[in-house]
Order: C-alpha cells, then structure tokens, then sequence
C-alpha cells in the first residue's frame, strides 16, 4: 500500500546552510501532521533530535513514520569518501534507533557546493559533465558508503540525483544507474528534479522500475523554468522564483505517473516535497493543498 509523507524542505529546511529563518522541527511536525500526512524524512542533521530516546516519542506522539534521511557527500573527490560513509553511518544508526520500519539512508551529491553545475542548474551541457575518471571514482563513492550502511545497520541506500549537483540530467542518471551496483544502490526518483534536469518522469519510472525503490512528489513550473533558463538564474534563484510549485500546477504528469507506480506495483512510500528556500511562503498550507491534490489521484 502506498503511503504519504512529506519533509522538511518543504519548510525551507534545506542542507545548503543559507540564511534566513525557518521554523523548527516541532512546528513542522505539528503541521505536517495537521496537513495529512503520515511519514517524515529527517531533514538535514540537527534538524530534528539526534538522539533517538527524544526523536522516536517526538515522532510517536504525531503517528508519524520515520522512512528516510537525506546524506550530501562530495562523491567527486575520492578524499570525502572516508567521511562521507562515517556520516551515512552515523544517520543510519539514528535511523534504526528512531524508527519502528526499514528506513532508507537517501544518498546524493554534495548539491550547491559545485559553481559550474549551481549556475547552470536546470541547462547543464555535455562539457560541464564529470570526466570518465571522475565518474568511476563518483560510482566507487557511492557504492563504498552504500555497501558500509547495509553491512553495519542492514538498511537499504537510495541516489537522490538533484539540480545543482553531478547527477541532474537523464543521461548522467543513467551513467550512475549502470555503474553502481543494483544489490546495494536504488535510485530515488524525484519527479520535480528530473524534469527540471531535461527528463520525462514517466519515462525514468518505465526504464527504472526495478531500481526504483523511494519516491519523491515535486513538481517543475514550465513557465519559471523556461525563464530560468533564458535569464541564466542559478539553482537558488531559481528556486526563489518557484521553480518548485504545489503539485499539480507544474508539467509534471501526476495522474500518468500515479498509474505507472501502480502498474509496477510500487508499494513503498511517496514523499512531496515542495523544495522552498527558508521563509518563503505558507508551507502548512501549501503542503495542505498539495495533500488534497494527491487524494483526488485516490492516495
């Protein structure tokens, strides 16, 4: 049975470190909550509780699940790896601690961090991509941290490609998807960032089903994105000017997707996510709607 969560970057809680208020971690359970929704992610370290004797009766009380947490590593740079799998490990273990199902530790680039691939966000060329050193020494990267989360807590790991990263576009989705090992690394289809990366969601669910392990509910405004593009925005202005809308407003095929997940047979959970930069907008309400917007799709 597929379930709804949400997260916190829906609340603008996001791993770049970028100024401006945001709103903490019992608000945003409180009102994802109130908003429908029936899991959360972890959000970014420090977030939330780090200690699982306060976190799991924080998470109890509002029946929340908690299905996954969200791990940034520098896989480019064969010296973050060591490090990398140390902090995978570490949130695997709060993971475990915390929660009462088979969580996923949800692996990606180290976003934002890269200047090239930040300022061409949403329209990166063949020439900004990685080398094919640089790929092998990625995939190694993540497959060694994958590897060490399943041998030391048995869970299972997920790529979340991302704009503003090394994985972004469909064809580098694909080269990471050959190149690791399908035992140990699934792929966290996140609809908004494939799109926004040049993709077909649809597409990626047909051609991945069996990799496909975690979901992520965003949606790509067209209009935005095409503006993005031609005003040269990097991923933050982009994001600023709502690259990310509710769902259902986008170019984002929900009903299409919804029966492409069914026909797979997928039955872990789907996680919206409405990615704002800290203090923008109305997240309670927006992840209302975007709720509501999901139970006309029948979840």
């Amino acid at each position: 049975m597929i379930k709804i969560a949400n997260a916190p970057c829906s609340w603008g809680v996001l791993e770049f470190g970028l100024e401006g208020k945001t709103a903490g971690y019992a608000q945003v359970l409180d009102e994802m909550k109130e908003a429908g929704y029936a899991g959360t992610e972890m959000g970014d370290w420090g977030f939330m509780p780090t200690d699982p004797v306060q976190l799991k009766p924080e998470l109890a009380k509002r029946g929340l699940a908690l299905l996954g947490a969200f791990v940034p590593v520098d896989f480019s740079d064969p010296a973050a790896h060591a490090a990398g799998a140390k902090s995978a490990l570490r949130v695997a273990e709060l993971l475990c601690r915390a929660s009462l199902g088979k969580p996923f530790v949800v692996l990606a680039d180290d976003n934002g961090k890269h200047p090239v691939r930040t300022k061409n966000a949403g329209r990166i060329k063949p020439d900004q991509a990685l080398s094919d050193d640089q790929w092998k020494v990625f995939a190694e990267g993540v497959d060694h941290v994958a590897r060490e989360v399943l041998r030391a807590y048995g869970l299972r790991t997920v790529f979340h490609h991302h704009c503003a990263g090394y994985v972004e576009t469909p064809a580098e989705v694909d080269r990471l998807m050959q190149m690791t090992d399908p035992n140990l690394v699934g792929l966290c289809l996140d609809m908004g960032h494939y799109r926004f990366g040049g993709g077909d969601p649809g597409q990626a669910l047909q051609r991945y089903a069996a990799r496909i392990w975690h979901v992520h509910f965003k949606d790509c405004d067209a209009g935005i994105a095409a503006e993005s593009r031609a005003r040269k925005w990097d991923y933050f202005e982009s994001v600023r000017h709502g690259v990310f809308c509710e769902l259902g407003k986008g170019e984002v095929d929900f009903p299409g997707v919804v029966k492409e997940l069914r026909l797979m047979k997928y039955d872990g959970w789907i996680v919206v996510e409405q990615d704002v930069l800290p203090g923008m907008g109305n997240p309670k309400e927006c992840a209302a709607r975007n709720r509501s917007y999901l139970r006309e799709l029948e979840l």
